[in-house]
């Protein structure tokens, strides 16, 4: 009846926390990791490959060596693509999972299962473990927690059998359990902790209610051999741990003590372990980021010392009486070292994410504490009952409305932005999120509110700039950038930004100058690099060109734009087959690339191939269907086809004057009277190759010039307008 009871408090379990996260699966991506981890990582978003695989177990993207997370990622874009309600569900059924296995160890490493369904419930429902499952780049959160959970059952089962075949599971689980992320580096101090409370296998045993696993096991008596045992495992967390660090500080996310001194890791290490106890009693006001304290302050930091002190007290005077308590405790405090901010990576003053596994230890000390403070009272299971489910419909209610906010990057930014102050991250990604949803007014009536609370904020400037670059407001932009770089002159964004957009006014070696500094300051800087090489393009050395191109793409192989870019420059060499392999690739890495798109259309005109041009410019026209250059290469094409019936007049006449009243050009009225001329409209032709005329020859655009006058002089000739155009359209 015992086995029957479990099961059906484990699906009940499953079920409630099913029901309780649904709502993420209309949840979208947000812009906070998750490009890095999907959406924008070409590696991932590839699925199940051969070289994904490879690269999951070399790579040290994103600070972090995590193969195991990266290939769920892959495994996720395999089976559903870039669906974000099912990478959601899948970071779901892993919480789920965590939830009936972490109730299946703990009741029969107690033997007790209402207390140790209560601990599960709470670690199910609790709105500060929103974060771990709602948030697609944290994958390696619920994951992770999934090969703990795992090497906490097969532990329990080696203390049952104690012999290598038993160990072994235990081992592998927990190097799964860091190859998906390094948190478990404490899990051998917690099975320690687990040896004293409930498995008995310490000395000071003294919970009457717990099995006694070790005596199936035949030693009940501790020695040495339990702490050896240990020895492989601490042995592979000390690996995981120097190999974390040697990465996160290789990916310069390891904070120096010269912009963090110590006294301020402490103390803000100290106010977090108070913190956490706070939002686990009262979750209010959780935001995806806590910005980083500039000072302790005195009241929280003493209010954490006497608590910290105080609960350390009173559990090791209960240590024999209620050892679960010092378990519990020493749980919490312990498994989050590694996050606590000692060793500082990142921003983050804490994060809601850091408590997953954390809080599993207080929970025990309130599953077992609050029954044991009761027994003998009247009515004790009664209100235990009561008072257990009113608090786990309110934690339910409270993660409902939580998930709530993590809809989308708009709804989850500015709702930190309500319950933090001056986070700068939650502002500037708010913003970013209002350009990816092409509201790009809202983006810049925010940066600006933002620049008038924090005028000295160079990140605002630079996304600024970047916004109204987008608008077309090319010389606001430099303005910004400008401001920028007055605040923070080694800021590398700016400087690249600045030499994209003084590229595009034309002043190429002002443009060159802060491209270069750029990648001074961050050689690995590839967006610098691709635009470097269009600089270089632009003043005719190819040669730099290719091989600026080609550093971009060393470092960032699924760089679409790159691989576009190159491939112009190999046709400008004359290489046409290697240029259409870039622009294949290109197109393979985001088949939204309308650019990449557009030149392999030129090289198949130039190739002959005149309906695979005309195919791939239709598809240029359905990205961008404002794009002059491309509406005048398909309109000359449809108006010269040399087979009447592959020409499309009218079609070629609409697209031309679309392109006419989108950019006035010599080139553009020149396809125009071209497409007059094939459908026999002759004084119509006459007129607008005079007005091509002019306007080419009072722009100094000489050869043009000449093209348009022999056509003109066709024209007045009245013949037939079959190949006079051969070659000249998109080559101009």
């Amino acid at each position: 009846m015992r086995g029957f009871e479990r099961w059906l408090i484990g699906t009940g379990l499953i079920v409630v926390t099913l029901v309780v996260f649904s709502r993420l699966a209309n949840h979208d991506f947000v812009n906070y990791d998750d490009p890095g981890y999907v959406t924008g990582n070409w590696n991932v978003r590839s699925g199940l490959t051969r070289d994904g695989l490879a690269w999951a177990f070399r790579t040290t993207a994103e600070a972090n060596w995590h193969p195991l997370t990266w290939i769920s990622h892959m495994l996720d874009c395999e089976l559903s693509g870039l669906n974000a309600g099912a990478h959601h569900l899948t970071s779901l059924l892993f919480h789920a999972a965590n939830t009936l296995l972490l109730f299946l160890v703990l009741s029969r490493m107690t033997g007790t299962v209402w207390r140790s369904a209560l601990v599960a419930a709470l670690f199910a429902l609790h709105p500060l473990h929103v974060e771990s499952v709602a948030w697609v780049a944290e994958r390696k959160d619920v994951l992770s927690a999934f090969f703990w959970m795992l090497t906490l059952g097969a532990y329990a089962r080696y203390v049952e059998r104690p012999r290598p075949a038993s160990y072994v599971p235990v081992l592998v689980f927990l190097a799964l359990g860091l190859m998906a992320k390094p948190m478990l580096v404490t899990l051998p101090f917690v099975l320690l902790l687990l040896d004293f409370w409930p498995l008995h296998r310490l000395p000071m045993q003294g919970h009457e209610s717990a099995p006694d696993l070790t005596r199936r096991g035949g030693n009940r008596v501790w020695n040495r051999g339990i702490v050896l045992e240990k020895i492989p495992l601490f042995l592979l967390a000390a690996a995981s741990s120097f190999l974390t660090f040697a990465v996160q500080k290789s990916g310069g996310t390891v904070v120096s003590a010269e912009a963090l001194p110590l006294n301020l890791r402490v103390s803000n290490a100290v106010i977090s372990y108070g913190s956490y106890i706070l939002k686990m009693v009262w979750p209010s006001g959780l935001a995806v980021f806590y910005p980083r304290r500039s000072a302790a302050i005195g009241w929280e930091l003493a209010v954490s010392v006497l608590l910290i002190t105080g609960v350390s007290i009173l559990v090791i005077r209960a240590l024999r009486r209620r050892p679960y308590l010092a378990v519990g405790w020493f749980w919490y405090l312990g498994t989050l070292v590694p996050v606590i901010g000692v060793v500082q990576v990142g921003e983050q003053a804490m994060a809601d994410r850091y408590t997953y596994i954390p809080l599993i230890g207080l929970f025990i000390m309130i599953a077992w504490g609050v029954p044991d403070l009761i027994q003998g009272t009247r009515h004790a299971k009664t209100a235990l009952r009561f008072s257990g489910g009113i608090v786990l419909a309110a934690l339910a209610v409270c993660t409902w409305f939580q998930l709530g906010y993590w809809k989308n990057s708009v709804t989850l930014f500015k709702h930190a932005i309500e319950v933090t102050s001056e986070n700068r991250l939650a502002e500037l990604n708010l913003g970013a999120a209002f350009v990816s949803e092409g509201k790009l007014q809202e983006a810049v009536a925010h940066y600006r509110d933002v620049l008038r609370r924090n005028p000295d904020l160079a990140e605002a400037h630079v996304n600024l700039g970047a916004t109204m670059a987008a608008m077309g407001n090319l010389d606001q932009a430099i303005d910004h950038y400008q401001q920028a770089l007055q605040i923070m002159p080694d800021a590398a964004e700016a400087h690249n930004n600045l030499g994209a957009a003084l590229m595009t006014r034309g002043e190429l070696d002002r443009a060159a100058t802060h491209l270069a500094e750029a990648l001074r300051i961050k050689p690995g800087y590839a967006e610098a690099w691709l635009n470097l090489g269009k600089v270089l393009a632009r003043q005719g050395r190819l040669d730099g060109a290719v091989a600026d191109y080609l550093e971009a793409l060393r470092l960032r192989s699924d760089y679409s734009e790159a691989h576009a870019n190159l491939g112009a420059a190999l046709v400008l060499q004359g290489k046409f087959e290697e240029a259409k392999k870039r622009f294949s690739l290109a197109l393979q890495l985001n088949p939204a690339d309308a650019f990449a798109l557009y030149q392999l259309g030129l090289v198949c005109y130039r190739e002959g191939s005149r309906r695979e041009a005309v195919a791939h410019l239709r598809g240029v026209i359905q990205l961008r269907p404002e794009w002059p250059d491309a509406l005048n290469t398909l309109a000359w094409i449809l108006a010269t086809q040399e087979d009447p019936k592959e020409r499309d007049i009218e079609e070629a006449v609409r697209l031309a004057q679309r392109a006419q009243e989108l950019a006035a050009q010599p080139a553009i009225l020149d396809t125009l009277a071209a497409a007059y001329a094939a459908g026999g409209r002759f004084e119509e032709a006459i007129e607008t190759a005079r007005q091509a005329l002019a306007m080419a020859s009072s722009s100094g655009e000489t050869d043009l010039a000449g093209e348009i006058s022999s056509r003109l002089q066709l024209y007045n000739l009245r013949r037939p307008y079959r190949q006079a155009g051969t070659g000249a359209g998109p080559s101009r």
